[in-house]
C-alpha cells in the first residue's frame, strides 16, 4: 500500500500529513478520503487545474499523464516538469511525496 506524504500547506494541510492509500486511486481520491481538502472544481473531469500537485519523490511511480491532463497542466499557476493534476494522477506501488502549490488558479483570480 503506498503512502503519500503530503509536505506542509497553509491553508490545506498546515502540518503536512502522510496519506495510507489504495494502490489504484489517484491521488485527489485519496487526499480528500484522508481529509485533506484539495480544491476540485471540476469533480474530478480533468476539466480544470484546481488540483494540480507537483510531485516531489515517486513520479516514475505514477501512470503516464496523458495528452489532455498534459493540455490542461499547461494552464496550471505555478506549473514545475513534476507537476500532475492530482485527479488523473492513478497511484502505482511506491509511496509518493507531493506538495500542493499554494495557489491555485481559482484562488489566484479570486484573491490575487
Amino acid at each position: 500500500m503506498p503512502v503519500i506524504t503530503v509536505l506542509p500547506n497553509p491553508e490545506y494541510c498546515p502540518e503536512g500529513k502522510r496519506v495510507d492509500a489504495e494502490r489504484g486511486t489517484s491521488i485527489c481520491e485519496a487526499l480528500l478520503e484522508s481529509g485533506v481538502p484539495i480544491e476540485h472544481a471540476c469533480e474530478m473531469q480533468c476539466a480544470c487545474t484546481t488540483c494540480h500537485v507537483i510531485v516531489r519523490q515517486g513520479y516514475a511511480s505514477l501512470g503516464e499523464p496523458d495528452e489532455n491532463e498534459e493540455d490542461m497542466l499547461d494552464r496550471a499557476w505555478g506549473l514545475e516538469p513534476t507537476s500532475r493534476l492530482s485527479c488523473q494522477a492513478i497511484l502505482g506501488a511506491e509511496d509518493v511525496t507531493i506538495e500542493i502549490p499554494r495557489y491555485s488558479i481559482n484562488h489566484a483570480k479570486e484573491h490575487g
